[in-house]
Protein backbone atom coordinates (compact mmCIF):
# COMPACT_ATOMS: atom_id res chain seq x y z
CA UNK A 1 0.00 0.00 0.00
CA UNK A 2 1.27 3.31 -0.79
CA UNK A 3 2.01 5.64 1.71
CA UNK A 4 -0.20 8.93 1.60
CA UNK A 5 2.32 11.93 0.77
CA UNK A 6 2.52 14.96 3.49
CA UNK A 7 1.88 18.45 1.98
CA UNK A 8 4.64 20.91 3.05
CA UNK A 9 3.43 23.05 5.77
CA UNK A 10 3.27 26.38 4.85
CA UNK A 11 4.97 29.22 7.08
CA UNK A 12 2.28 31.95 6.73
CA UNK A 13 4.54 34.40 8.54
CA UNK A 14 7.31 33.57 5.89
CA UNK A 15 4.72 34.04 3.08
CA UNK A 16 3.83 37.61 4.08
CA UNK A 17 7.50 38.51 4.07
CA UNK A 18 8.17 36.80 0.77
CA UNK A 19 4.78 38.78 -0.41
CA UNK A 20 6.28 42.14 0.79
CA UNK A 21 9.65 41.59 -0.74
CA UNK A 22 7.76 40.85 -4.01
CA UNK A 23 6.61 44.18 -3.39
CA UNK A 24 9.63 45.90 -3.05
CA UNK A 25 10.31 45.62 -6.64
CA UNK A 26 7.29 47.50 -7.75
CA UNK A 27 9.74 50.62 -7.74
CA UNK A 28 12.16 49.51 -10.36
CA UNK A 29 15.16 47.06 -10.35
CA UNK A 30 16.78 46.32 -7.63
CA UNK A 31 20.44 46.53 -6.71
CA UNK A 32 21.70 43.18 -4.51
CA UNK A 33 24.39 43.13 -2.61
CA UNK A 34 25.66 39.31 -1.54
CA UNK A 35 28.25 37.95 0.91
CA UNK A 36 29.85 34.67 1.22
CA UNK A 37 26.36 33.09 2.50
CA UNK A 38 25.31 32.99 -0.62
CA UNK A 39 28.06 30.69 -1.81
CA UNK A 40 28.01 28.45 1.34
CA UNK A 41 25.41 26.32 -0.78
CA UNK A 42 28.04 25.85 -3.48
CA UNK A 43 30.24 24.51 -0.62
CA UNK A 44 32.37 27.62 0.06
CA UNK A 45 32.80 27.98 3.83
CA UNK A 46 32.23 31.28 4.95
CA UNK A 47 33.43 33.02 8.34
CA UNK A 48 31.02 33.94 10.54
CA UNK A 49 28.22 31.17 9.64
CA UNK A 50 26.54 29.45 12.43
CA UNK A 51 28.49 26.89 13.42
CA UNK A 52 31.75 28.09 11.47
CA UNK A 53 34.81 27.37 13.21
CA UNK A 54 36.95 30.27 14.41
CA UNK A 55 39.30 31.60 11.86
CA UNK A 56 41.49 34.07 11.28
CA UNK A 57 42.01 35.75 8.19
CA UNK A 58 45.09 36.31 6.88
CA UNK A 59 46.06 40.14 6.14
CA UNK A 60 47.98 42.26 3.83
CA UNK A 61 50.29 43.04 6.18
CA UNK A 62 51.08 39.21 6.90
CA UNK A 63 50.57 38.47 3.41
CA UNK A 64 53.68 41.18 2.33
CA UNK A 65 56.01 40.58 5.53
CA UNK A 66 56.19 37.04 6.33
CA UNK A 67 57.39 34.51 3.80
CA UNK A 68 55.53 31.87 6.00
CA UNK A 69 51.96 33.74 5.08
CA UNK A 70 52.97 33.42 1.26
CA UNK A 71 54.09 29.60 1.54
CA UNK A 72 50.79 29.35 3.69
CA UNK A 73 48.58 30.89 1.37
CA UNK A 74 50.43 29.40 -2.00
CA UNK A 75 50.29 25.65 -0.64
CA UNK A 76 46.57 25.59 0.16
CA UNK A 77 45.84 27.26 -2.91
CA UNK A 78 47.67 24.37 -4.78
CA UNK A 79 45.85 21.65 -2.40
CA UNK A 80 42.51 23.17 -2.87
CA UNK A 81 42.46 23.14 -6.88
CA UNK A 82 40.87 20.40 -7.34
CA UNK A 83 38.07 21.14 -4.88
CA UNK A 84 37.86 24.93 -6.07
CA UNK A 85 37.88 24.21 -9.45
CA UNK A 86 34.46 21.46 -8.87
CA UNK A 87 32.16 24.28 -7.34
CA UNK A 88 29.96 25.91 -9.11
CA UNK A 89 26.89 28.26 -8.61
CA UNK A 90 23.83 27.27 -6.89
CA UNK A 91 19.94 28.28 -6.88
CA UNK A 92 20.68 31.26 -5.50
CA UNK A 93 23.53 32.61 -8.07
CA UNK A 94 21.00 31.26 -11.06
CA UNK A 95 17.93 33.05 -9.37
CA UNK A 96 19.63 36.16 -9.13
CA UNK A 97 21.04 36.11 -13.24
CA UNK A 98 17.27 35.11 -14.04
CA UNK A 99 15.83 38.15 -12.04
CA UNK A 100 18.52 40.60 -14.02
CA UNK A 101 17.18 38.63 -17.51
CA UNK A 102 13.84 39.85 -16.52
CA UNK A 103 14.61 43.38 -15.66
CA UNK A 104 14.08 43.03 -11.95
CA UNK A 105 17.85 43.53 -10.97
CA UNK A 106 19.87 46.02 -12.20
CA UNK A 107 22.81 44.38 -11.25
CA UNK A 108 25.12 42.77 -8.49
CA UNK A 109 27.34 44.18 -6.19
CA UNK A 110 28.96 41.33 -4.10
CA UNK A 111 31.98 41.08 -1.64
CA UNK A 112 32.56 37.75 -2.83
CA UNK A 113 35.94 36.73 -4.99
CA UNK A 114 34.82 33.37 -6.70
CA UNK A 115 33.14 34.42 -9.37
CA UNK A 116 30.29 32.66 -9.54
CA UNK A 117 27.88 35.43 -10.31
CA UNK A 118 29.25 35.29 -13.81
CA UNK A 119 29.39 31.91 -14.05
CA UNK A 120 25.83 31.71 -13.03
CA UNK A 121 25.15 34.62 -16.13
CA UNK A 122 24.66 37.56 -14.43
CA UNK A 123 25.75 40.09 -16.57
CA UNK A 124 26.10 43.19 -14.72
CA UNK A 125 28.59 42.49 -11.28
CA UNK A 126 30.78 44.65 -9.43
CA UNK A 127 33.19 42.36 -7.25
CA UNK A 128 34.01 44.57 -4.30
CA UNK A 129 36.84 42.73 -3.49
CA UNK A 130 38.56 41.93 -6.64
CA UNK A 131 38.65 38.40 -8.09
CA UNK A 132 40.67 35.06 -7.00
CA UNK A 133 41.29 33.91 -10.76
CA UNK A 134 43.69 36.54 -11.27
CA UNK A 135 47.18 36.61 -9.88
CA UNK A 136 49.15 40.53 -9.77
CA UNK A 137 52.28 41.12 -9.20
CA UNK A 138 52.74 43.74 -6.17
CA UNK A 139 56.53 44.89 -8.22
CA UNK A 140 55.60 45.47 -11.98
CA UNK A 141 51.48 45.31 -12.29
CA UNK A 142 51.49 42.41 -14.68
CA UNK A 143 48.56 40.40 -13.96
CA UNK A 144 48.48 36.35 -14.73
CA UNK A 145 45.50 33.74 -14.56
CA UNK A 146 45.48 31.94 -11.68
CA UNK A 147 45.65 28.46 -13.14
CA UNK A 148 48.61 29.21 -15.05
CA UNK A 149 50.67 29.97 -11.77
CA UNK A 150 49.42 27.17 -9.72
CA UNK A 151 51.13 25.28 -13.22
CA UNK A 152 54.32 26.92 -11.69
CA UNK A 153 53.84 26.04 -7.68
CA UNK A 154 53.57 22.46 -9.16
CA UNK A 155 56.61 22.80 -11.44
CA UNK A 156 58.68 24.07 -8.30
CA UNK A 157 57.09 21.71 -6.10
CA UNK A 158 56.66 18.41 -8.00
CA UNK A 159 53.77 16.02 -5.99
CA UNK A 160 52.78 18.63 -3.64
CA UNK A 161 49.29 19.27 -4.52
CA UNK A 162 48.68 15.60 -5.02
CA UNK A 163 49.82 14.53 -1.71
CA UNK A 164 47.67 17.37 0.30
CA UNK A 165 44.50 16.85 -2.32
CA UNK A 166 42.36 15.98 0.47
CA UNK A 167 42.99 19.39 2.43
CA UNK A 168 39.57 20.67 3.80
CA UNK A 169 38.59 23.70 1.63
CA UNK A 170 39.00 27.35 2.87
CA UNK A 171 37.36 30.55 2.53
CA UNK A 172 40.26 32.30 1.33
CA UNK A 173 40.30 30.35 -1.80
CA UNK A 174 42.85 27.72 -0.40
CA UNK A 175 42.70 24.97 1.81
CA UNK A 176 43.65 24.23 5.01
CA UNK A 177 47.50 22.41 4.50
CA UNK A 178 50.86 21.64 7.11
CA UNK A 179 54.38 20.62 6.26
CA UNK A 180 54.76 23.88 4.32
CA UNK A 181 58.01 24.87 5.54
CA UNK A 182 59.86 23.60 2.17
CA UNK A 183 57.59 24.78 0.10
CA UNK A 184 59.14 27.14 -2.74
CA UNK A 185 56.65 30.01 -3.71
CA UNK A 186 56.29 30.95 -7.25
CA UNK A 187 57.58 34.81 -7.88
CA UNK A 188 56.71 36.95 -10.96
CA UNK A 189 58.36 35.38 -14.47
CA UNK A 190 58.53 39.27 -15.36
CA UNK A 191 60.37 41.05 -12.46
CA UNK A 192 61.12 38.51 -10.06
CA UNK A 193 58.73 40.43 -7.42
CA UNK A 194 55.72 39.01 -5.26
CA UNK A 195 52.50 37.56 -6.61
CA UNK A 196 49.28 37.93 -4.97
CA UNK A 197 45.95 37.61 -5.71
CA UNK A 198 43.99 40.45 -6.59
CA UNK A 199 41.91 40.75 -4.11
CA UNK A 200 40.94 43.15 -1.34
CA UNK A 201 42.80 41.39 1.43
CA UNK A 202 41.70 42.35 5.45
CA UNK A 203 43.48 45.50 6.03
CA UNK A 204 43.23 46.71 2.68
CA UNK A 205 40.22 49.05 0.69
CA UNK A 206 38.12 48.79 -1.69
CA UNK A 207 39.77 50.58 -4.60
CA UNK A 208 37.95 53.96 -5.37
CA UNK A 209 36.50 53.59 -9.01
CA UNK A 210 35.04 49.91 -7.69
CA UNK A 211 33.41 51.38 -5.56
CA UNK A 212 32.00 54.19 -7.68
CA UNK A 213 30.94 51.59 -10.18
CA UNK A 214 29.16 49.92 -7.26
CA UNK A 215 26.98 53.34 -5.76
CA UNK A 216 26.21 54.16 -9.52
CA UNK A 217 24.23 50.74 -9.34
CA UNK A 218 22.87 51.70 -6.26
CA UNK A 219 22.21 55.24 -7.47
CA UNK A 220 19.73 53.66 -10.30
CA UNK A 221 17.99 51.30 -8.02
CA UNK A 222 14.39 50.79 -6.81
CA UNK A 223 15.43 49.03 -3.65
CA UNK A 224 18.57 47.96 -2.07
CA UNK A 225 18.47 43.48 -1.68
CA UNK A 226 21.06 42.11 0.62
CA UNK A 227 21.36 38.86 0.05
CA UNK A 228 23.71 36.29 2.11
CA UNK A 229 25.68 39.16 4.14
CA UNK A 230 26.06 39.82 7.70
CA UNK A 231 27.41 43.19 6.96
CA UNK A 232 30.01 42.66 8.80
CA UNK A 233 32.46 44.92 6.16
CA UNK A 234 31.84 48.75 6.52
CA UNK A 235 32.28 48.75 2.48
CA UNK A 236 28.74 46.87 2.76
CA UNK A 237 27.69 49.52 5.75
CA UNK A 238 28.34 52.27 3.63
CA UNK A 239 26.25 51.33 0.59
CA UNK A 240 23.35 50.70 2.98
CA UNK A 241 23.59 54.30 4.24
CA UNK A 242 23.62 55.60 0.65
CA UNK A 243 20.12 53.33 0.02
CA UNK A 244 18.92 55.00 3.78
CA UNK A 245 19.63 58.68 2.61
CA UNK A 246 17.74 58.20 -0.61
CA UNK A 247 14.90 56.45 0.93
CA UNK A 248 14.52 53.44 -0.96
CA UNK A 249 13.45 50.14 0.46
CA UNK A 250 15.91 47.77 1.83
CA UNK A 251 15.41 44.26 1.77
CA UNK A 252 17.44 41.47 3.44
CA UNK A 253 17.85 37.87 3.21
CA UNK A 254 20.16 35.94 5.56
CA UNK A 255 20.62 33.17 7.78
CA UNK A 256 21.44 34.63 11.01
CA UNK A 257 21.40 38.61 12.52
CA UNK A 258 22.97 41.19 10.36
CA UNK A 259 23.88 45.25 10.87
CA UNK A 260 20.99 46.20 8.61
CA UNK A 261 18.41 44.26 10.49
CA UNK A 262 17.33 47.50 11.93
CA UNK A 263 16.93 49.50 8.69
CA UNK A 264 14.90 46.60 6.97
CA UNK A 265 11.55 46.72 5.22
CA UNK A 266 11.96 43.11 4.89
CA UNK A 267 13.79 40.60 6.58
CA UNK A 268 13.94 36.99 5.72
CA UNK A 269 15.43 34.54 8.05
CA UNK A 270 16.99 32.00 5.85
CA UNK A 271 18.97 30.44 3.06
CA UNK A 272 19.74 32.79 0.17
CA UNK A 273 19.34 29.45 -2.30
CA UNK A 274 15.62 28.87 -1.75
CA UNK A 275 14.47 32.98 -0.79
CA UNK A 276 15.90 34.13 -4.31
CA UNK A 277 14.46 31.25 -5.93
CA UNK A 278 11.20 31.72 -4.49
CA UNK A 279 11.02 35.25 -5.15
CA UNK A 280 12.39 34.64 -8.88
CA UNK A 281 9.43 32.39 -9.10
CA UNK A 282 7.44 34.66 -8.11
CA UNK A 283 8.49 37.61 -10.06
CA UNK A 284 8.30 35.49 -13.25
CA UNK A 285 11.63 35.15 -14.08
Amino acid sequence: MTEPQSTPQVDPARERELDRLVAIFSAGPVAVLTGAGISTDSGIPDYRGAGTPPRTPMSIQQFMRDPGYRRRFWAGAAAGDRGWSRITPNAGHRALAALERAGRVDGVITQNVDGLHRAAGSERVVELHGSGATIRCVDCGSRFPRAEVLGWFDQGNPGFAEEHAGATIAPDGDADVTGIDAVRVPRCPVCGGILRPDVVYFGETVPTGVFASAEQLLADAGAFLLAGTSLAVNTGVRLLHRAQRRGIPVGVINRGPTAADGAADVRIEGGTSEALTELAARLGA
